[in-house]
């Protein structure tokens, strides 16, 4: 006879279940909480006043999850009467006799030295056949301040299981500090992928910050020197975050140094070389956007490719402001891949804003991007400060607005045109 589907039963996954805590009952809470914590070393679990104006405090083992809420019941309570009698809580440590001694000079009372006790219980019916399981362990009954009596244990298996329990905590903490190493070894790698130096420019003041949410990430920020006084300026964000991220930046930049020195001139060809080679190099899904920027010092001129980037903001002198939009797709994501050149003039007191989502897709406690509107205003409120104090007010006005913890890498370039670079 079939079972009924309405009533066939299926198997669940156990939910997950607990002990929280256990209740003692004690006559005065502050001193049961110093006797818990001076003289048996347990852990302040919690300390807090109820709204009732009653208090809860409840104290924990050091290795252990259950904690032991101390009660102050009213003296006509039936509560009160439960003060000073066995509480059938069990402590288990790995050496009793340790813990015995330890706690005796303490001045904590036992009723009987630690002694060996063997138990042994009936096989269950659906049990196989063979002797009869036992276990044993050495054990010894305290009392607290207020007279509570304790059982403590310590037997074999569960001795062999608080040490794994270690081992593995142990294991953990040294993974994660080894984790931890290498990650400030990745971040001091990066840093030094950041440029060290700053090619001279005729009269162009201009400096570079790169603030990542994480120890290390994917955005790139870059200075080089293309010769007969021209300046490249590169900003570039890597999809993705973290070390992968950072391992592409990496590779990105590598791609970009080798390559540049062969292309000084064309700044188009030079991007479809790191296109070809970042392709090659990377997974199918990875893939950069990038801004490269020529700076010509003698003829005041600005050839630039925008691979898929945010628009580069050039505020001239006169406050009116230029986007410097996309002139091709991603880097790294096509095969097939070309470029054109855009071009504009760099005029003395013009100021040349290169940056990466970090800043304009900042949110505050309302849910709203930093944008680049109020970058645009930031450039015009602090356009008379020298660029490195000039990237320090965008980023000061950045916090402000998201004092939130920062999501993604901060990356600027600010660039400003002096009067005899012409």
């Amino acid at each position: 006879m079939g079972t009924s589907p309405s009533f066939r039963k299926t198997q669940q996954p156990a939910p997950y279940l607990s002990i929280y805590f256990v209740n003692i009952y004690v006559r005065d809470q502050e001193r049961s909480l110093r006797f818990y914590v001076d003289q048996l070393g347990f852990d302040l679990a919690f300390d807090a006043r109820l709204q009732s104006d009653r208090r809860w405090v409840a104290v924990a083992p050091p290795d252990g999850s259950t904690v032991l809420l101390l009660i102050q019941p009213k003296r006509d309570s039936p509560e009160y009467k439960l003060i000073g009698r066995a509480t059938q809580v069990v402590l288990v440590t790995e050496d009793v006799a340790k813990t015995y001694r330890q706690w005796r000079e303490r001045g904590v009372r036992f009723g009987f030295t630690p002694r060996l006790r063997r138990v042994q219980y009936e096989r269950p019916p659906s049990a196989p056949a063979g002797g009869t399981p036992a276990w044993g362990g050495v054990f010894t009954r305290f009392e607290d301040v207020d007279g509570n009596s304790f059982t403590l244990v310590s037997i074999d298996e569960m001795t062999r299981s608080i040490q794994a329990q270690r081992d593995a905590a142990a294991k953990k903490l040294e993974a994660e500090r080894r984790a931890e190493q290498e990650r400030e070894i990745a971040k001091e790698v990066q840093a030094r992928l950041f440029p060290q130096t700053q090619p001279a420019c005729g009269s162009l003041d201009y400096a570079g910050i790169c603030i990542q949410a994480l120890q290390v990430g994917g955005d790139y920020y870059d200075f080089l020197d293309l010769g007969r006084g021209r300046l490249g300026l590169v900003v570039g964000d890597i999809a993705g975050k973290g070390m992968a991220a950072a391992l592409l930046m990496a590779n990105l930049q590598a791609n970009l140094r080798s390559q540049y020195a062969s292309a000084l001139d064309q700044p188009d060809l030079l991007l479809r070389s790191v296109n070809q080679l970042f392709y090659e190099n990377t997974g199918e899904s990875a893939y950069a956007t990038l801004f490269f920027a020529e700076y010509d010092g003698q003829s005041g001129r600005l050839r630039y490719v925008n691979c898929g980037h945010l628009p580069a903001l050039l505020l001239r002198a006169d406050d009116t402001c230029v986007r410097l939009g996309s002139t091709c797709t991603v880097l790294g994501l096509f095969e097939e891949w070309d470029c054109s050149l855009g071009e504009d003039e760099f005029r003395p007191g013009d100021t040349l804003v290169l940056y990466t989502d970090g800043v304009t897709e900042a949110f505050n406690d309302s849910d709203e991007e930093f944008g680049e509107k109020r970058l645009v205003e930031a450039l015009r409120r602090h356009r008379h400060q020298s660029s490195k104090e000039l990237l320090a007010s965008i980023v000061d006005e950045v916090r402000q607005f998201s004092p939130r913890e920062q999501q993604d890498d901060i990356t600027l370039i600010v660039a400003k045109c002096g009067s005899n670079s012409l």
